[in-house]
């Protein structure tokens, strides 16, 4: 029986422990010095704006733990010693493992602006993150300044405007989250951000953060040169894996900790999952990096594969990903590039009123589908994954697009007026082949 211990008790590190027992009766020790019980992440921004209680997020019920006989440890790793096999906890106390895996996640990123180290400027990644933002808005915040147009920022602005604070959004690019957006969603979304109230600086960067005994009191706006008076200042451009904690051991790091295909760290009895990870060779369309909460998970449980004795390669399969910009959930599915190459044709569809769109991408030669974006409308994830890994041609899904909807019954559907444009632009008479009924998804899907 090997004695294993996880660092971090993330959805990684925690998917990786429920799996390994579930395979072994191994030693296992989870150590984290977030909190006390694996909870979800992507749902800090719901605690503080009432919709939930952090005992809602928790991944299980507290006794799920013991009875699976996994070890929670809270605290603080100081350093790895991989010749000894010993963690080193900032208690003083030292553990010995078999194996080892790192699932220390991310860090928001920080670029040595001044003023960055005062009271009331942060990211939003810990549940210590809310837990300040929670205590400085009973003390009276008025303004808040968010850097950054990205995931965790628009949540951020959504946290506060909540509680009737008021926001300021700086964007560096021309169009919010336009790195990952084409233009027309990227647009579409300036568009909802300034309906909810929010000031939306477009262009604009961050140069200095002021601050009065201690606490932050403004910040200096880098192209306009503008001073904005504020309390509170949200740091989130971008996250970086969080492993400052190894840069004394002999493992391999670049931006995160390099594994290869397995998910084998440098050391052979050391892993890594999760957003502290850089995969050495990304399969074709993925990146290096990937700190996706899905990805985490699917982590966890193909390294508890490999460490119970069943080797397993790690395949995230077709990219996708959802978030929520205020009202308009997103969901992406296959390769939608912000600027569409020349050998790929776009069908896209946007509401004339409302905040939907539907994009739709395709080779021009083959007509076979390459991926999905949806803003404010939802897609079954396994007839769209199913359609991007058999390559269907666009006509023969856009005919049964019915059996992609997702969205709840009596919701309005844009499936028609989908096909439609793609009739008007091509001079074809395609008609919608079957409508959206469970049973026929479920035959759809084998």
């Amino acid at each position: 029986m090997a004695k294993i211990v996880i660092i971090g008790n993330g959805i990684a590190g925690s998917t990786a422990a429920r799996f390994i027992r579930k395979a072994s009766e191994n030693e296992i020790i989870m150590i984290s010095s977030e909190t006390d019980f694996p909870y979800s992440r992507t749902a800090l921004m719901y605690i503080y704006m009432g919709h939930m209680r952090f005992e809602n997020t928790k991944l299980y019920e507290d006794w799920f733990w013991e009875k699976n006989r996994i070890q929670l440890k809270k605290a603080f790793v100081q350093e790895i010693d991989t010749k000894g096999k010993l963690i080193k906890l900032t208690n003083e106390e030292v553990i010995s493992y078999d194996k080892l895996i790192l699932a220390t996640g991310s860090k928001p990123n920080k670029f040595g602006w001044p003023g960055q180290d005062l009271e009331g400027v942060q990211g939003l990644y810990h549940y210590q993150d809310l837990e300040k933002m929670e205590i400085a808005s009973q003390k009276g915040i008025k303004k808040a300044v968010i850097v950054g147009g990205g995931l965790i920022g628009i949540e951020m602005a959504e946290m506060f405007h909540s509680q009737g604070i008021s926001v300021t959004l700086l964007v560096r690019e021309d169009n919010f989250w336009n790195i990952v957006l084409p233009k027309e969603e990227s647009e579409m979304i300036n568009q909802h951000i300034l309906a909810h109230g929010i000031d939306l600086k477009l262009k604009e960067e961050l140069l200095e953060i002021k601050g009065e005994n201690g606490k932050v009191s403004s910040v200096i706006c880098k192209n306009s040169g503008e001073e904005i008076s504020c309390q509170f200042v949200g740091l989130t451009v971008g996250v970086s894996p969080n492993i400052d904690f190894l840069k004394s051991s002999d493992l391999t790091l670049i931006r995160g900790i390099v594994v290869n295909e397995y998910l084998e760290t440098s050391d052979k009895d050391i892993f890594a999952i999760g957003d502290c990870v850089e995969i050495a060779q990304p399969l074709p369309g993925r990146r290096p990096i990937e700190a996706i909460w899905y990805t985490g998970k699917m982590m966890g449980e193909t390294v508890a594969s490999t460490i119970c004795g069943q080797p397993r390669k790690y395949d995230p399969g077709i990219w996708y990903n959802s978030a929520k910009f205020f009202d308009v959930e997103y969901q992406v599915y296959g390769n939608i590039p912000t600027t569409i190459p020349d050998h790929i044709s776009s069908l896209y569809w946007q509401h004339p009123k409302l905040y939907k769109a539907i994009r739709i991408n395709y080779e021009k030669d083959t007509k076979v589908v390459t991926g999905f974006n949806l803003m404010g409308i939802r897609y079954r994830h396994e007839v769209c994954d199913k359609w991007i890994k058999d390559k269907i041609m666009i006509e023969e899904v856009l005919k049964n697009l019915s059996l992609a909807n997702f969205d709840p019954e009596f919701f309005e559907e844009y499936e028609g007026a989908l096909l439609q444009l793609y009739n008007q632009n091509h001079g074809t008479h395609l008609r919608l082949q079957q409508k959206r009924k469970l049973s026929l998804v479920e035959k759809f899907l084998g």
